[in-house]
């Protein structure tokens, strides 16, 4: 399978397949708390998008480059402190540590940029903005991008195309989830909604169904990876 191939797949699987929210149920707090409408949802669902490939592609230089086993940059410092020492570097305790200082980076970046030029944006967004910081889609898949770069070979080992395609498409999933369950909350406020399940109650139950619906696609993977093959 060509390089293009694995890029195709990894990204219909993520966006789809393995949807954050619908298939692995994280990023739930905004999905439920900034949902309410269709503007709102899908400005936070940019910008998850922006903020998960900035880190990402931030993980994946810090991973590679100094966190890793035997990292480059890492070997070469204490190489050059310690000469004839032939152990092996390995910083990847750090790992957690590194990915929420870069997450809370790239929310700073996005948070003063629509202060300065989409204020109303921001004001909209209030406290959900800088909780971005602690949205797990972000955090799941810079984790998921040092289990295919430290330590990892072969097809399994991502360079920074698959790492940044997997992390657009992690948030483009995302995005797509939000849209969907706005769209379908706001026809809700038009809807006679029996009493107890107004609210919290009516929005769990359309989330478990859209996770049904998403169930549809399984399987488009492997029928695309055998079309690749022919």
């Amino acid at each position: 399978m060509d390089y293009l191939s694995s890029i195709i797949l990894i990204a219909v699987s993520t966006a789809l397949i393995n949807n954050m929210v619908f298939h692995f149920f994280v990023g739930n707090c905004p999905f439920i708390g900034v949902s309410r409408r269709l503007d709102m949802a899908f400005g936070m669902g940019a910008a998850v998008t922006f903020v998960t490939a900035l880190a990402a592609a931030l993980s994946w230089m810090c991973t590679y480059f100094i966190l890793a086993p035997g990292a480059p940059l890492t070997s070469w410092v204490w190489h050059t402190i310690n000469p004839q020492s032939t152990a092996v570097v390995d910083l990847s305790i750090l790992n957690y540590i590194v990915y929420i200082f870069l997450i809370a980076a790239a929310v700073q970046l996005v948070e003063m940029y629509l202060r300065k030029f989409v204020p109303g944006l921001y004001k909209a967004f209030g406290v959900y903005l800088p909780l971005i910081t602690t949205n797990c889609v972000i955090l799941f898949v810079c984790l998921e991008v040092m289990k295919h770069v430290s330590g990892a070979t072969g097809p399994l080992f991502w360079d920074l195309g698959k790492t940044l395609t997997y992390a657009v498409f992690a948030g483009v999933g995302f995005l797509l989830a939000i849209v969907i369950m706005a769209g379908i909350r706001e026809e809700l406020d038009l809807a006679d909604v029996p009493k107890p399940l107004r609210g919290p109650g009516i929005t769990m139950i359309i989330a478990g169904l859209l996770a049904l619906a998403f169930m549809g696609f399984a399987g488009v993977d492997k029928s695309l990876a055998a079309l690749f093959q022919h």
